[in-house]
């Protein structure tokens, strides 16, 4: 498959599954957590899709679009390991949702990361949350979810939090 072909599955995965999300919490009003601001797509996609819900973005550093970029308040900036565990302080209630699209090509790096996330986000997470990636997380206590029928297997994750 050709890397355009790849990204293009990815991000209609992505999609395939943040909508589908949308139609079991309608009317969410509890935060949401995007680990990941890239250029602002998906931020800009979780606006529309939950437009009553506080998303706090947790970016290394700005390069979105300038309409894509959350206020001041709810982006904190920097590495994951140093915004995640000091993150709810500033949230100031669980999240109701995760989406983290963090994989960087690079296999050995993005696997220590995730490996790492699977326990950092869990206090952050309120009972019965939603956690959906591009990457595959290894928190023995989610419970794995099966993508929208559309989304190939392994291409999007998906779990629940008890």
């Amino acid at each position: 498959m050709s890397r355009l072909n790849a990204v293009i599955a990815r991000l209609t995965a992505q999609r395939d599954c943040l909508d589908w999300l949308a139609t079991q919490l309608p009317d969410l009003t509890a935060p949401i957590l995007e680990l990941g601001l890239g250029n602002g797509r998906t931020y800009d996609h979780l606006r529309i899709l939950f437009p009553k819900a506080p998303i706090y973005v947790f970016e290394r550093e700005v390069g979105a679009h300038p309409s894509c970029i959350p206020p001041e308040e709810k982006l904190l900036l920097g590495d994951f390991r140093d915004t995640i565990p000091t993150a709810m302080d500033r949230i100031g209630a669980p999240a109701a949702f995760a989406h983290a699209d963090f994989g960087d090509g690079n296999p050995e790096r993005t696997g220590k990361l995730a490996d790492w996330l699977s326990s950092a986000l869990d206090p952050l997470l309120a009972p019965g949350a939603w956690i959906i990636t591009d990457q595959k997380m290894t928190n023995p206590t989610w419970i794995s979810i099966a993508p929208p029928k559309d989304v190939p297997a392994g291409r999007y994750f998906m779990w629940r939090k008890p």
